[in-house]
């Protein structure tokens, strides 16, 4: 029996006993950092720490304060948080009082928050601010099972029987604490495999949202497992930006207790540029949208630079690409990530131009980044992986509790997810859907038996709806959405996907990109642009000073995006190719429902918003 299987089947019950274990084992050692903001509101942020006993005495506070409030073993306390500190230790404390988790997006509207809240029969919920609590203020009267909310941050937030703080609910553990100081262990101690510990509800791209039933076992395993896989040990630091909400950023809380390596947590977006070179981190997960939008960033400061500027970057992203295909194709082969001596004297030219800088704005002690919820590009991958960012794709989904495949470390392959993590079995069904088995897979959906029936055996086989293809040695690579892939009027299949990766590795300007084509007999595209990247390449092309709904209707700009357009249609097979595009009016949005949380394309919602726009592209027309 290897060291991996052992340590996976020696697993606890639960996370919240793991996190017990790793109090005990390094008490004083860095658990986590996070970002105060200064008083005066000018200035660079402060980052503190919190070792792992720190974290524990609020996470058994806010336990204790729960059931306090009366939350007993598997009910839900909801939690509506951008991803911070709090979120982290409200979910273990959660966890720790025996109770599960129902995660909630902060930018989820009222009604879908009702919902939520109504769906999951949630007792307590925790708020970020005034702004969250507001929406179960409003709908109150339609969910009858919420006792009480607690809000992290209490600007403009006056407490009474419905509302406290979370520094109140803390204080009011402590006291129970004082009295009963095993009152979470014993809380812990009786965790079984089988509880549910979490409830995350897929943002459907129809209908209401399910709940994905995860018991305490599926983040016991998914901490052991990813700890199995080595790719991280204990000297490591995370930079956690992602939404806590979706199971990406769930899951790798998990594999931190397990490991008891330092993560630096802050959700702001926008502060990700800033925050790196400060935080530098060895590793951090992200979603492809993050790569592609440093790489059109880099690419489009080249291009402003002038023209020998922009040439250099071309012949760098070449040399990066060229670098990353042959060096892994020989460690595949041989062992060793060798290349040419011509090509490795060119790479070393590149590095001094190119990518040292890029390292640089990565903070300069990455080592690798996980990527995640959604294909990346190739020609990006290999691009980066050149330029020394290692980017490892992995695959996984709500139902699998995120992790179910990952590149393995110095062997990772480029448009491949890699391989299944230790315990988890896949099979490629007879139509090349992904079927997988395992501890991380779900218990059901919520309350839907019938839609459980759909996607889960009785003998534990999850149908993913992706398709795939296994090289002999175990790589997975994804080729599509089953209900994505397009099929022509002409009865050609279309992976929408791969055409739209290969566009965005082209085109420095876009943001996102839909490949249109189903029952029709050519394809056409909608495509948005990357604001900041066309608005700066408009200053140099006289429409300065337009709005950014001008600038993507200019005749110059259909015409640049045009060009790149054509250079992808030569890589295509001619069933594949673009005929016709449109440009959008703005970018699509979480908020306009069009992209996830997680920043994936919701395709039905896109086409029904731009329905008028596609039928205009087919109104009347052949096949160019």
């Amino acid at each position: 029996m290897s060291d991996a299987t052992t340590l996976i089947e020696n697993r606890p019950p639960s996370v919240a006993a793991l996190f017990l274990e790793r109090v005990a084992a390094t008490p004083d050692a860095e658990a986590y950092r996070y970002p105060v903001p200064p008083a005066a509101g000018e200035g660079p942020d402060e980052w503190k720490s919190l070792s792992w006993a720190q974290a524990a005495e609020r996470v058994h506070a806010i336990a204790a304060g729960l059931i306090e409030l009366g939350v007993q073993p598997e009910q839900r306390v909801a939690l509506a948080s951008s991803t911070r500190i709090e979120w982290i230790l409200a979910d273990l404390g959660i966890m720790c009082a025996g109770a599960a988790t129902t995660t909630i997006y902060p930018q989820t509207n009222a009604d879908e928050s009702a919902f939520i809240l109504s769906d999951s029969e949630s007792k307590v919920l925790v708020a970020e601010n005034a702004a969250q609590l507001a929406k179960a203020v409003e709908k109150r009267a339609e969910l009858p099972d919420l006792t009480h909310v607690v809000v992290i941050d209490p600007a403009g937030v006056e407490s009474d029987d419905f509302v406290l703080t979370l520094a109140e609910l803390e204080q009011r553990g402590a006291a129970r604490l004082a009295q009963e100081p095993e009152l979470v262990k014993d809380r812990v101690g009786k965790i079984t495999r089988d509880q549910l510990a979490t409830l995350i509800y897929t943002s459907g791209t129809t209908g209401r949202p399910k709940g994905v039933r995860l018991p305490h076992d599926n983040w016991a395993y998914m901490a052991k497992a990813i700890a199995a896989t080595g790719l991280v040990g204990p000297d490591d630091v995370q930079y956690l930006w992602l939404p806590l909400a979706h199971v990406f950023g769930k899951v790798l809380t998990s594999g931190q207790i397990e490991v008891g390596h330092v993560t630096a947590v802050d959700g702001r977006v926008d502060k990700i540029i800033e925050n790196l070179p400060v935080v530098q981190p060895t590793y951090m997960a992200a979603v492809p949208r993050i790569f592609e939008k440093v790489y059109n960033g880099v690419a489009a400061k080249a291009k402003a630079g002038g023209a020998a500027k922009y040439k250099i970057f071309q012949w760098a992203a070449e040399v990066a690409r060229e670098y990353a295909k042959v060096s892994q194709d020989n460690f595949r082969r041989t062992g060793t990530h060798s290349v040419p001596f011509g090509l490795g004297a060119k790479h070393k030219v590149a590095d001094a131009l190119v990518y040292a800088k890029i390292r640089e704005a990565f903070g300069g002690n990455l080592r690798a980044c996980v990527s995640g919820s959604a294909a990346l590009a190739p020609e990006i991958g290999y691009f980066f992986a050149g330029a020394g960012i290692h980017i490892l794709e992995g695959y996984g989904l709500t139902e699998s509790s995120a992790a179910s495949f990952v590149n393995p470390g110095e062997a990772y392959r480029t448009g491949t997810v890699g391989k299944p993590l230790p315990g988890t079995e896949v099979r490629i069904a007879d139509d090349g859907e992904i079927l997988l088995r395992g501890p991380g897979i779900m218990q059901g959906y919520h309350k839907l038996p019938e839609k459980t029936a759909e996607v889960l055996e009785s003998d534990g086989w999850f149908h993913t709806g992706d398709i795939g293809e296994l090289s002999p040695d175990g790589y997975l690579r994804i080729t599509d959405r089953k209900k994505d892939l397009i099929k022509t009027s002409g009865g050609k299949y279309i992976a929408p996907a791969e055409v739209e990766g290969q566009f965005k590795a082209i085109c420095p300007y876009v943001s996102n990109i839909l490949v249109h084509g189903a029952d029709r007999n050519f394809c056409t595209a909608l495509i948005a642009l990357d604001e900041v990247a066309i608005l700066d390449w408009a200053k140099e092309n006289g429409l300065e000073g337009k709005a950014y709904a001008e600038v993507v209707a200019a005749p110059r700009t259909v015409e640049l995006i045009d060009g790149y357009v054509k250079q992808l249609n030569e890589g295509l097979q001619r069933w594949q190719t673009i005929k016709k595009f449109r440009l959008l009016p703005r970018d699509l949005d979480v908020e306009h429902g069009e992209i996830t949380p997680s920043l994936k394309l919701k395709r039905p919602v896109v086409e029904r918003e731009y329905k008028h726009l596609l039928d205009e592209m087919y109104d009347g027309t052949r096949e160019a």
